[in-house]
């Protein structure tokens, strides 16, 4: 079987960090493995405490995951601060990790600021360059590119720019009013070929539960990079298995719920 890491933080609701993470992996066919970065105390109605790792033990999890079970693909979500950061960083030039799939949580849909300026400067230094793929959603694309974005030409531009700003294939997520659902990767697809821009259609789902959303989308990245498909078969399948869990029409919680990651799972167990 195929494993993949998360590095992430928690959420003890369920809907996204980790425990998004390992449900899609599993859902994905992989064996899911995890370090934490971060407790929070959070509902679908929002988060109420947040409690990070030290750097000496997030090093320690991903140590002893690695020498131990070495991941076939990598999953960063959230990392607020820059110790944390570096520390990812060196774990994954270290321990020479490969498939690594960055979800760059800077800044929420609402454009509201999630991680400080100056770890947000760590991670544009020492963690997007070590990416294969970065998946930021359109608010974090214009802090990335440093232009605005109202457009699906505006996305491709951005896309071009963060490309060879930091040197990692990008996937820009559509929506926040610039389209439907459709994202644009721009990027190299295989170690051979020369960078190029591909659009990845979607539908809008009439969900109003979409908790986790990034977290998932970047974890079915990462699995089926695990198991050996290329970026752009490993994006397709990810919105695939995304749209068919928002489709599956989960409703939990007082707020914005998740979607159901085991949507597809059947037998007796």
């Amino acid at each position: 079987m195929k494993t993949a890491l998360t590095i992430a933080g928690s959420d003890s609701s369920g809907g996204a960090g980790i425990q998004a993470d390992i449900k899609t992996m599993t859902a994905n066919g992989v064996y899911a493995m995890s370090a934490v970065t971060a407790l929070t105390a959070q509902n679908t109605t929002g988060v109420t405490k947040i409690m990070e790792v030290t750097p000496e033990f997030l090093e320690e999890e991903i140590a002893d995951v690695v020498t131990d079970i070495f991941p076939d693909a990598v999953k960063t979500g959230m990392v607020s601060s820059s110790p944390l950061i570096e520390t990812i960083s060196s774990c994954i030039k270290k321990f020479k990790l490969k498939n690594i799939v960055v979800d760059p949580v800077m800044v929420a849909t609402s454009g509201a600021k999630l991680i400080s300026d100056d770890a947000m400067s760590c991670l544009k230094k020492n963690l997007l360059p070590l990416a294969d793929l970065i998946t930021p959603n359109i608010p974090e694309a214009q802090v990335l590119a440093g232009m605005e974005i109202s457009g699906e030409k505006d996305m491709e531009k951005a896309a071009e720019f963060i490309y060879g700003e930091y040197g990692c294939s990008v996937l820009i997520k559509g929506g926040h009013n610039t389209n439907d659902a459709n994202d644009f990767f721009y990027g190299k697809t295989d170690a051979s070929s020369a960078a190029s821009g591909k659009w990845f259609l979607g539908k809008r789902i009439d969900n109003p539960n979409t908790h986790g959303t990034g977290c998932t989308l970047s974890s079915a990245i990462a699995s089926n990079l695990a198991k050996g498909k290329s970026l752009v078969q490993s994006v397709e399948s990810a919105k695939n298995y995304i749209s068919l869990a928002l489709a599956a029409m989960l409703d939990l919680g007082k707020g914005s719920g998740p979607m159901n990651h085991a949507f597809a799972i059947k037998g007796e167990f």
